[in-house]
Formats: C-alpha cells, structure tokens, sequence
C-alpha cells in the first residue's frame, strides 16, 4: 500500500511518464492529470503529498491552480514543485526567490527534479499557518466571494506591466525620433 501521494499535473504525457519514471523508489503512488482542472480536481478528492504542476496547462492554467492552492489553508501547505520549460512565464507572476514552493525548469534530469523535491517540502514547513477566522476577520468580504486579495495583487501586477510599457514606448518614441532625424540629416547633405 503506498503511504504517499505524488500528483504530476502537466498536459504532456512525456514528462508526466519522465517525472514517474525519475522518483526514487519508495511507497509512492503517482497520480497524472493532463490539465489544470482536473489537476485541481484531483488536488481536493486526493489529498496529494506532494504536487508537481505545469505553469502552462489547458483549461485552467498553473497560475490559476496555485492560487486556488493559496486560498485554502489545506492545501497551502503541500510542497509544490512548479515546472516550466520558459521560467520568465513564471517570474512574471511569481517574482524569486520563491518563497513557498520549488522550481525546475524543463527539461530537467533525476538530480534536478529530486533537489526540487527536496527544496520544495523545506519551503512547505516555511509556509504560514493561519486560522480560517483570522483569514476571515482580516478580510471579511473575501470568505464568501472569491478571492479580492488575489484580484487587488494581480491588478497592481497589470498596473506596474503597463507602467513598464510605458517607459519602453517612450524610450521607443525617443528611439524613433532620433533615427528619423538622422535619416533626415543624411538625405540632405
């Protein structure tokens, strides 16, 4: 009987097979979901040890599975090793150091993912315990209707992206008008 359960969350049956075939022995029982959703899905009716998940999936993505995880206090604990094949994908969103949850960029060999396994259940124990009426009492319109918390972070998260697009587009402009002027300066000499 295995003691421990390992969800695998990644929409390419490759890596979810590779990621099985890399655990070291031991009693765990490896479950796969192909997308976000049932990732999801099975993360509240399997109780996982141990959760490994895409950041880009179909139907819901990775970033939407680890906030959903953020919410409720049962799962904010679980470690979570996050995989990407584009790790910027990831640190717009999550800036590093990551706090609560380990990294491994694809491909990845058995070292890579056993270290991120091992990083990722140190930085689970790191991960703040809370009670769901504090929660409730710091934020009450949050218990019942959603999540404002993560709306009002990613709406900062959006408003500093275009506050950056805006420099860029202004550095841009300054860039465009200083190659007109000298295509200008070299059609007239």
């Amino acid at each position: 009987m295995s003691t421990h359960k390992i969800l695998v969350i990644d929409d390419s049956k490759v890596i979810r097979m590779r990621v099985k075939d890399m655990l070291p022995e031991g009693n765990f029982d490896v479950i796969e979901a192909k997308d976000g959703l049932e990732g999801f899905n099975l993360i509240r009716t399997e109780l996982p040890n141990l959760i490994m998940l895409d950041f880009l999936l179909p139907k819901m993505s990775g970033w939407v599975v680890y906030q959903e995880i953020q919410k409720q206090l049962k799962f904010r604990s679980n470690p979570l090793v996050l995989m990407s094949g584009r790790k910027e994908e990831v640190t717009d969103k999550l800036t590093e150091p990551f706090e609560y949850f380990s990294f491994v960029e694809k491909p990845f060999d058995r070292e890579q993912l056993v270290n991120a396994i091992r990083d990722a259940m140190m930085k689970a124990k790191k991960q703040p315990q809370s009670s769901p009426s504090r929660d409730a009492a710091k934020n009450p319109v949050d218990s019942g209707y959603g999540d404002i918390t993560a709306l009002t972070s990613e709406i900062e998260l959006l408003r500093d992206k275009v506050a950056k697009l805006e420099k860029e587009s202004e550095s841009m402009k300054k860039q465009f008008n200083q190659l007109v002027s000298f295509i200008k300066q070299k059609i007239s000499s």
